[in-house]
């Protein structure tokens, strides 16, 4: 079911599993739902919350009318029968609106459509106007559908491909020590405490012992693991092991070692990804424990930028590229910029030899994408198209026993995807994907 979620979707369901835990409860209902939508508004959704009054902090008291809260911290919560059926009609919902990914709007409109729990009762008290935001939440669905701001952009869904994640060797015996602790603890699905604890426990790696240096170990990991009464965010799957931060830390350690140019997926890249994410039992304990994360994060990255692959030194041109033109998107227009930019690699000799020059590729990008004011000091993202260039790039090297992708990688798959604006752009400047494959493999 996770796999059709969108990152904001699925940050809804893992907040309203929070919430029940900090409010005491058994389960999971619609109330909590809604709280959490509300918390993880952004954008119309949050515009229409405001023009009804509603607010987490006046939203919550009147939550807790309705559900049975106490002080203590139940284990294992679980989803209520009333709360399934509106994930199983916002299925239905993204179904019939032509969408394969599940939205939060998708959300929006099943919890507020919800006439089994007190949903209604509640927002009738703001004097929310169901049909008008219903109108609203519809239309937007519909345009996210056809277009976003860049042109290679959609709302997607997560997806990973855990197999491989398995297979790696830097990660040789970290599921095994996992599974183990689940085993022990008497769950049935992985969380982001099993997986840190399971890398802490191998003191000889530089990563641990880096972390050691910032006061994170095996002891003071497990004294505070032992601490916690409630796992907030577990989840009861038929297919998927992982609770839903553990599976966003995941897919997102998969995306990292993308950008960082390895061919494999290894531990730190997953501590990497939960210091960005910032979710989870394990990064509640090292937010306890008073370590700065950016800080973790820099020391971390420290020894992967000195080894500088092909693919980090491209994909940090390519976000300048981006920033550069006003845009907070990188799509694979500013991967060949980045190319470009690094100007070291194979792919760059053959572009070279093929008269492509940085101020020409530039004034084409330009004009595909034009220039915007959406960058300020957020954080660049990739669009869907980019993420599946990177994607075959990684599979291209893994495939090959590359420990790291190679910008050859990167450009082969860019010719796989004739409908890229990168693929346009290069049509613009003369240039066939023949001449590109011809170019590299002479030149390899």
């Amino acid at each position: 079911m996770f796999e059709r979620f969108t990152e904001r979707a699925l940050n809804v369901v893992s907040e309203s599993q929070r919430l029940a835990g900090v409010m005491g409860c058994m389960e999971v209902s619609p109330e909590h739902l809604l709280l959490a939508l509300v918390n993880e508004a952004k954008g119309v959704s949050l515009k229409l919350f405001r023009m009804f009054g509603i607010s987490s902090e006046r939203l919550q008291p009147e939550v807790a009318k309705y559900v049975k809260t106490s002080s203590k911290r139940y284990e294992n919560i679980t989803f209520s029968h009333e709360c399934k059926e509106i994930l199983k009609h916002t299925l239905d919902l993204a179904s019939k609106s032509g969408n394969n990914n599940i939205l939060f709007e998708h959300l929006f409109l099943s919890v507020i459509a919800d006439k089994n729990s007190n949903i209604q009762t509640i927002l009738e008290k703001f004097n929310f106007d169901y049909y008008a935001s219903r109108d609203i939440l519809t239309k937007l669905v519909q345009r996210k559908i056809k277009r976003l701001e860049h042109p290679e952009t959609e709302e997607e869904a997560i997806k990973s491909d855990f197999e491989s994640i398995y297979e790696g060797e830097a990660l040789s015996g970290v599921f095994d020590r996992a599974v183990s602790k689940l085993s022990a603890k008497g769950y049935e699905i992985l969380g982001t405490e099993q997986i840190v604890s399971s890398i802490l426990e191998n003191c000889d790696s530089e990563l641990v012992k880096t972390a050691n240096k910032f006061g994170l170990n095996t002891e003071n990991f497990e004294a505070k693991l032992a601490e916690q009464q409630s796992r907030q965010s577990e989840y009861e799957g038929k297919k998927i092991i992982f609770t839903p931060n553990a599976f966003l830390m995941m897919n997102n350690a998969f995306q990292i070692a993308k950008e960082l140019g390895s061919s494999e997926i290894t531990p730190e890249h997953i501590i990497l990804s939960l210091l960005k994410n910032k979710k989870g039992i394990a990064y509640d304990i090292i937010n306890e424990l008073d370590i700065n994360g950016d800080e973790l994060s820099e020391e971390i990255l420290k020894p992967i930028e000195k080894q500088m692959p092909e693919t980090l030194s491209i994909m940090k041109y390519a976000k300048e590229e981006a920033r550069r033109i006003g845009r907070n998107v990188v799509g694979t227009e500013m991967f060949l910029l980045g190319i470009i930019s690094e100007g070291t690699s194979v792919a760059f000799e053959v572009l070279n030899d093929l008269e492509i020059t940085m101020k020409d590729a530039r004034l084409v990008v330009e004009n595909l994408v034009g220039y915007g004011d959406e960058y300020f000091d957020k954080e660049i993202t990739f669009t869907p198209r980019a993420k599946k260039v990177l994607e075959r790039a990684w599979l291209s090297a893994k495939t090959q026993g590359k420990q790291k992708i190679e910008a050859t990688d990167l450009l082969l798959a860019i010719l796989d995807e004739p409908n890229s604006l990168a693929m346009k752009a290069l049509d613009q400047l003369g240039v066939d994907a023949v001449e590109i494959r011809h170019g590299i493999k002479y030149d390899r």
